[in-house]
């Protein structure tokens, strides 16, 4: 295999300028969730340039490029939809006018994460120039509304499209290293009724904020008493939002909110983290009726018109040390970079949580750019990120082709 990793590495260094290329085309197309139309015409056309056997978009709007007709059915995944701008004052230049600079391309998306879309397409054509893979059928998915719904894109190709592959590699930056899991999260509402009164006898009311502000205190003390793991580390849990309503800004508040970002290390679970927040309102001197905890619901519409309704309960996964997958991995890269990998995690969520979470397929992570740049100003994936990416995908394609005969 020596011989054929060094045709490998050789060709993706080739495709490098080209694939830069490619993610600048797509970069230029402004894709936020549910908004990915555009992006979406720039891949399938560069997925037909480069010979696919099959390129077609589903109902939710994923495009899946194929290669190869096998029976085993092996998947890469990335996410086309990208988080907005943020302040453009943040920015040295502007995120939709993408440039290759000191051997990055910059632009919004490039690390977070197109740049996996635009090694995937690379690692495509390296597996038909070389004739890799040919025991395989072959998937290459770029999928839609990630960062407002990891995994519904998923959730929808496996339950609706029927795809169900032996192993899925998620293109999500790992800085060039290997990934085996995360923790999960969700998203929690908790409610608080009030009474309202004229603001100039608040005795007479009863405050839904005050009731919230309790609360949110011994949420603050529930973070420091999460569980942790050695490998995913410790739960989390933070309010990202908090809002109230008044008949008029003279009046005590007659209603309150909070919303939870919650992260779930190894063993807890929705049921756990529920209850967990229940108790926090109770230590907070609440009572059952003073308050409602709920877990949320995403429903907003695809670009294509389908609602895919899912609740925002997103599983941690993680694939097991002694996995054939991880072992075959760790193999391939040595045998293209001449250099052990370092085996670790995510820090935040990806499309794993249903993948891996919801369907138990297994997946693994490698992916071009470091997620410190995931959502941040001057967002910048190394060149040499995206030629390594595509040279992975193409060689790990070929191994487990060849194992399998």
């Amino acid at each position: 295999m020596s011989d054929l990793f060094a045709k490998i590495i050789a060709r993706a260094r080739e495709l490098e300028a080209d694939t830069a290329r490619f993610l600048c085309d797509m970069v230029r197309v402004p894709s936020l969730s549910c908004g990915e139309k555009g992006v979406v015409d720039v891949i399938v056309k560069e997925m037909r340039a480069a010979g696919f056997d099959e390129v077609r978009v589903d109902g939710l709007g994923s495009v899946i490029g194929r290669i190869g007709s096998g029976p085993r059915v092996v998947a890469f995944d990335a996410h086309i939809d990208t988080v907005d701008t943020g302040d453009l004052k943040a920015w040295r230049f502007h995120p939709f006018e993408p440039k290759v600079e000191g051997g990055k391309v910059w632009g919004r998306g490039t690390v977070d994460q197109e740049g996996g879309m635009a090694s995937m397409v690379a690692a495509g054509r390296i597996i038909r120039e070389l004739g890799l893979g040919r025991g395989l059928t072959v998937l290459f998915a770029g999928t839609v509304m990630e960062e407002d719904c990891d995994g519904l894109c998923w959730q929808y190709l496996i339950c609706e499209e029927k795809i169900r592959p032996e192993l899925v590699v998620i293109t999500e930056p790992t800085n060039l290293n290997i990934y085996r899991g995360h923790r999960g999260r969700m998203e929690i509402r908790v409610s608080f009724s009030g009474r309202s009164c004229h603001g100039s006898a608040p005795e007479r009311g009863d405050n839904a904020i005050y009731k919230a502000a309790r609360c949110a205190l011994e949420i603050e003390k529930l973070n420091t008493r999460l569980a942790s793991d050695p490998f995913l580390g410790k739960g989390t849990v933070t309010i990202s939002q908090a809002t109230s309503s008044s008949p008029s800004l003279c009046a005590v508040a007659d209603g309150a909110t909070l919303h939870l970002d919650r992260r779930l290390t190894k063993g807890e679970t929705k049921e756990s983290a529920v209850a967990e927040v229940r108790d926090a309102a109770a230590r907070a001197g609440l009572s059952g009726g003073d308050f409602k905890v709920e877990v949320l619901t995403y429903d907003e519409k695809a670009y294509t018109g389908l609602v895919y309704p899912t609740e925002k309960y997103y599983p941690t996964w993680t694939l097991d040390e002694t996995s054939p997958y991880l072992v075959r991995a760790r193999e391939v890269y040595r045998g293209l970079f001449d250099r052990e990998p370092l085996v670790d995690k995510w820090t935040f969520s990806t499309n794993g949580v249903a993948i891996a979470g919801m369907h138990g397929i297994p997946c693994i992570g490698l992916g071009p750019g470091n997620e410190v740049h995931a959502h941040a100003p001057n967002e910048a994936c190394p060149l040499e990120h995206l030629s390594g990416a595509a040279a992975f995908y193409a060689g790990l394609v070929e191994t487990l082709d060849r194992e399998g005969r």
